[in-house]
């Protein structure tokens, strides 16, 4: 709903956000809080990430990607379709300029093991945590919904943050 981009948005005036996302209410919301907020250094996008990555955004020009609490697709056979597989970590990977940074955040435990083995078999990417480390929370940023409902219901949130190598 646009809370995390507009707060980090506004707590670092000096980089250019662009914010992907395929909610239309969410991105409503978003376009509220930028207006609200007059923050000039949000780009707002409906659309498809993938998409956007790979028919838009150049090889090695972004300093970070952040992905945080995508959706889990939690029933086994719907697995497929989450965001985080390894051609969608290839893509974003080869996006990054070296040293940028992959951050991602999920409440869900077996999606975090996921994205954890499919981000440490990506060989563009090291793990700032370790080999199968768990980054601890940034205080940087900010509490979305979907991890305040999280840590109420006694959820663990996981954080996990990747450097482009080379």
């Amino acid at each position: 709903m646009g809370e995390s981009t507009a707060a980090l948005a506004a707590a670092a005036p000096d980089v250019d956000h662009l914010a992907v996302e395929v909610f239309e209410p969410g991105l409503a919301q978003l376009l509220m809080r930028i207006a609200e907020a007059r923050l000039p250094n949000v780009t707002p996008l409906r659309g498809d990430a993938v998409a956007l990555l790979r028919e838009r955004v150049p090889a090695a020009s972004l300093a970070g990607i952040r992905i945080f609490f995508p959706d889990p697709w939690p029933k086994r056979r719907h697995h497929k379709r989450r965001l985080v597989q390894p051609e969608f970590v290839a893509l974003a990977a080869s996006r990054l300029v070296s040293g940028g940074t992959l951050h991602l955040a999920t409440d869900w435990d077996h999606y975090a093991q996921q994205m954890r083995a499919v981000c440490d078999a990506e060989p563009q990417l090291v793990n700032t945590a370790g080999p199968a480390g768990w980054t601890p929370r940034p205080p940087w940023r900010p509490v979305t919904k979907f991890e305040q409902r999280a840590l109420t219901e006694g959820r663990t949130v996981h954080d996990l943050i990747y450097v482009r190598s080379g």
